[in-house]
């Protein structure tokens, strides 16, 4: 290797070693936490919990179901309440996470944030996420937010989707449903939860969403006082687990701010920077003749490089957004072909109709993913919703080839009633059949599908036939036309004859034993 290139690689090494770093900020009550990324510095893991490329995870990765649980804690304790005033403190974290599977079917049981007097106790897989020991339910002293992916009848659950504020006990002091705002526990993808306590209006709200912009209105609100519940010294940290699934929980940045507070002197805590700013001046260095004039060859060198720079990334943002103009306007076409045709649904739509793409409404399965029962309260009718992931198709291509199906009218093929291409999915709203596929229909027995075409008619259409097309008398065979209409059930079957048929030959041949010998020889 030259050794302009281990001077590179050096560089590289040492600008990564500093990526990312935690910033604290506090006066000795107001403290604010920031962490892009993780490191082990300032943070404490118990149980399955680990860090991974910057990245928290609070349970096992594995492909097979397990039960597992584990918590991250930040070192040092913090104080939310002041007893000199006798106040608490207002609060406000934001963090992003996701919960994700090894199995599309296999999830539960959630995360939580939390805030608690205890930093040793690992809590109990299950239900209990990670955030409660199961043997010692009425000695824990948490407040926490859930985010639940199972329905626990031990805790009043109300679903298998929901969040929820928790005080000193899983049996939430209230809930809601994400999906009342079009996020997917359970999707994979990355959320962003905002978690704010204002202690002068005595609430918290939850908020959350797909990107990194704060919605204008909460998810959760609950009017609640926690000055009792934050007396003392305080940990803050996250919590998760699992019980019989493959699901993930996986952190990968967090802040914290506290407020609410007078500013104090700061004391020696680690984690306490002054709140004072710092103002360094640099020192006036004098330029030399010869620097002087290379400094105005460099300014005479770019102020023509410069306009030319200009000019040719003018050219070429003109050029990807007239690309882009286009592909917009060909979009709006395909969509004005199809307004005739199949509708246009929202992912929300079709997610309460399937209740959250619940396994329970799966009424198929292929190479291209599951088919799922639907039904729309606003129309009372169900419909069958075939859900593709992660399509590699251009969302051009996708409506150029939807509207070649919108087209297409046939007996034996299923109506396509609606679309839907959002998050990275594709998803088909076809006509729902109740008697299910052609084949469940014909060949199912013991069920109201299989006596469409039992056995004994199968028999009695095909004996049918073939003795009639194997009747030596060729005035008795049916046409092939008839045939057709018989196996296509447009006909009924021939009866089978209760004689077998005989050859019979007419008078008007003079034909003898003799004479066929003869002329066979």
């Amino acid at each position: 290797m030259s050794p302009r290139k281990i001077h590179f690689c050096t560089f590289l090494i040492v600008l990564f070693s500093f990526k990312d770093p935690p910033f604290v900020l506090a006066s000795s009550r107001n403290v604010s936490l920031e962490f892009p990324s993780f490191n082990l510095r300032n943070l404490t893991l118990l149980g399955d919990s680990y860090l991974r490329n910057g990245v928290i995870g609070l349970t096992r990765d594995v492909t097979v179901p397990s039960s597992s649980s584990g918590t991250v804690i930040y070192n040092n304790p913090i104080s939310f309440f002041d007893q000199e005033s006798n106040t608490t403190a207002s609060f406000s974290t934001r963090f992003s996470f996701s919960i994700r599977s090894a199995n599309e079917n296999s999830f539960g049981d959630g995360l939580s944030f939390f805030l608690s007097q205890d930093n040793q106790t690992l809590g109990s897989p299950g239900g209990y996420l990670g955030l409660v020991n199961s043997s010692q339910l009425t000695k824990n002293k948490f407040v926490a937010v859930e985010f639940d992916t199972r329905l626990d009848a031990r805790f009043n659950d109300p679903n298998d989707h929901h969040i929820g504020l928790d005080i000193d006990s899983l049996n939430s002091v209230k809930t809601a449903d994400p999906i009342l705002q079009d996020i997917d526990l359970k999707s994979g993808d990355l959320i962003t939860a905002w978690i704010d306590y204002k202690n002068d209006l005595r609430v918290l709200k939850v908020y959350m969403s797909y990107s990194s912009l704060k919605p204008i209105n909460s998810l959760l609100t609950v009017q609640i006082d926690l000055s009792e519940y934050l007396k003392g010294d305080m940990y803050v940290g996250f919590s998760g687990s699992t019980e019989g699934s493959t699901e993930l929980h996986l952190v990968t940045n967090w802040s914290l701010r506290i407020s609410g507070f007078l500013p104090l002197n700061p004391n020696s805590d680690p984690y306490n920077v002054s709140d004072s700013s710092v103002t360094v001046t640099t020192p006036v260095i004098p330029i030399s003749n010869a620097a002087n004039k290379r400094h105005k060859s460099l300014g005479f060198g770019l102020g023509i490089t410069g306009p030319a720079i200009f000019c040719t990334f003018l050219v070429a943002f003109g050029y990807i957004s007239f690309r882009k103009w286009q592909k917009i306007e060909r979009v709006k076409s395909l969509k004005a072909e199809l307004m005739t045709g199949p509708k246009e649904f929202s992912y929300k739509e079709l997610k309460l109709a399937t209740r959250g793409f619940h396994s329970s409404r799966i009424i198929g399965r292929g190479a291209f993913g599951n088919v799922y029962k639907a039904f729309f309260k606003s129309s009372g009718t169900f419909a069958a919703v075939k859900r593709s992931k992660h399509s590699h198709e251009g969302k051009t291509e996708f409506l150029a080839e939807l509207s070649i199906i919108a087209c297409l009218r046939h007996k034996n093929l299923i109506p396509l009633q609606g679309w839907c291409v959002e998050k990275g999915e594709v998803l088909l709203v076809y006509e729902f059949m109740p008697h299910g596929s052609l084949d469940r229909m014909l060949y199912e027995e013991g069920s109201e599908r299989g006596i469409f075409l039992n056995w004994a008619h199968r028999q009695k259409t095909a004996v049918g036939l073939a003795s009639s097309c194997a009747n030596p008398d060729d005035t008795g065979r049916p046409a092939i036309r008839r045939v057709l209409q018989i196996l296509n059930g447009e006909a009924e079957p021939i009866a089978v004859p209760r004689k077998k048929p005989s050859l019979t030959f007419s008078c008007d041949l003079a034909f003898t034993l003799e004479n066929i010998v003869s002329d066979c020889d």
